[in-house]
C-alpha cells in the first residue's frame, strides 16, 4: 500500500517562489537600467509614426526600458545627424537621437515620453545684481562666473550644429519632415534657461510643433505642452530627465491602460497583437515543458531514479503486509 503525505503547505510553497522570481527580475532590471522603476507604460499616441502599432516604434500600451540618465549622455536629434559627430546615425525607436522622459517644468505632473531636439547651452554668461539680470536671461540653477547658483545668459550654443555665440537661436532642420506644412524650424528663439527642446514623433499632433511650442516663433496661439498649472513648458532642464528610453516590450502595456481613462489611445490593431502575444506565449510554456519533460524521462539517471523509486514501494508494502 502506497501513501502520499500532503503538507497543505504546497501553495504557499508556489506563492512564495512566484513572488520571488518577481523580485529577482525587479531587482535585475534596476541594477541594469539604474532607474527605478526600471519601465514605463505609454499612455498616448503622442509617438505613433503610424495609424497602426509598430514593433520598434513607441506606441500607447508598449512597456518602455527606462536608463538613468547618469549612465550616459543624451544624444540630440541634431547631434545624431551631424556629418562628422561621434554620435551620428544613432536613433531610437525609429529616429535620430534619443527619447527622454521628463518632468514638465519639473513638476508632478504625468511624465511625458518625447524626443530630445536639441540643447540649448549657455555660452556667455555675467552674474546678476542683487538677483536681477539686467541683459540676458536669468538661469537660477546655472553657476555663474562668481562661481555661485544664478547667472545672466547672454548669448547660447546648440551642439551639434552651426549655432553659437547667438542671442537668438534660429534653426532649420529640412530633414525633420512635416508633411503639410514643411520642416522644423526654431525661429528667434531665446529660451528661459539652459535645456532640451522636445517634441513626439507623431507628425499630426506634435512634430514641428514641438512641446515648448514658443521656439517655433509662432506667439500668436499655443500649441505646446503645460504643465499642472496651465504654464507654458519651458527648455527641459537635465535635472526635470528622469531617464533615456530604452528597449520596448510591446503591448503589454495594454493590460494596465484597460483600466485607465487611456484606454481608448489604443489601437484596435494593438488589442489583437496582444491576445495573438498571449497566446504564443501560453502555447510555447506548454511545449517547452513537455519536451523539457521528455529529454528529462528519456535522461538514464531519470529511469535508475525510477527503478530505485519502484524498488523502494516495493519494500515498503511488504513490510506493511507482515
Amino acid at each position: 500500500m502506497r501513501a502520499f503525505v500532503n503538507d497543505g503547505f504546497g501553495w504557499l510553497r508556489e506563492v512564495l517562489l512566484a513572488f520571488g522570481m518577481i523580485a529577482v527580475l525587479f531587482g535585475s532590471l534596476v541594477l541594469m537600467t539604474g532607474s527605478t522603476p526600471p519601465m514605463v507604460v505609454v499612455e498616448s499616441q503622442s509617438m505613433m509614426t503610424s495609424d497602426e502599432s509598430q514593433v520598434g516604434v513607441i506606441d500607447p500600451g508598449d512597456i518602455i526600458l527606462v536608463t538613468a540618465p547618469d549612465r550616459r549622455n543624451i544624444v540630440t536629434y541634431v547631434e545624431a545627424i551631424e556629418e562628422g559627430n561621434p554620435v551620428e546615425g544613432h536613433s531610437a525607436h525609429g529616429l535620430p537621437g534619443d527619447v527622454i522622459i521628463y518632468s514638465k517644468n519639473g513638476g508632478a505632473d504625468t511624465p511625458v515620453i518625447h524626443r530630445a531636439i536639441l540643447f540649448a547651452q549657455a555660452n556667455l554668461t555675467v552674474d546678476p545684481i542683487e538677483g536681477v539680470c539686467e541683459e540676458g536671461e536669468l538661469d537660477e540653477f546655472l553657476l555663474g562666473p562668481d562661481g555661485i547658483d544664478g547667472a545672466c545668459i547672454l548669448t547660447w550654443d546648440v551642439p551639434g550644429t552651426t549655432v553659437s555665440n547667438v542671442t537668438k537661436i534660429n534653426l532649420a532642420l529640412p530633414g525633420y519632415s512635416c508633411h503639410s506644412h514643411g520642416h522644423l524650424i526654431v525661429s528667434n528663439w531665446v529660451p528661459d534657461h539652459e535645456g532640451y527642446l522636445t517634441t513626439g514623433d507623431n507628425l499630426r499632433s506634435n512634430g514641428c510643433t514641438l512641446d515648448q511650442y514658443i521656439a517655433t516663433g509662432d506667439d500668436s496661439h499655443f500649441s505646446g505642452l503645460r504643465d499642472e498649472n496651465g504654464r507654458p513648458v519651458t527648455a527641459v532642464r537635465p535635472i526635470w530627465v528622469s531617464g533615456i528610453a530604452g528597449p520596448e516590450v510591446p503591448w503589454f502595456g495594454i493590460v494596465k491602460l484597460a483600466a485607465s481613462s487611456n484606454s481608448s489611445e489604443v489601437t484596435s490593431d494593438a488589442w489583437m497583437n496582444l491576445g495573438t502575444a498571449v497566446v504564443i506565449l501560453i502555447l510555447a510554456v506548454l511545449i517547452g515543458e513537455q519536451i523539457v519533460a521528455r529529454i528529462l524521462q528519456s535522461a538514464p539517471e531519470y529511469a535508475d531514479s525510477d527503478n530505485q523509486s519502484e524498488e523502494n514501494w516495493q519494500s515498503e508494502d511488504s513490510h506493511e503486509e507482515e
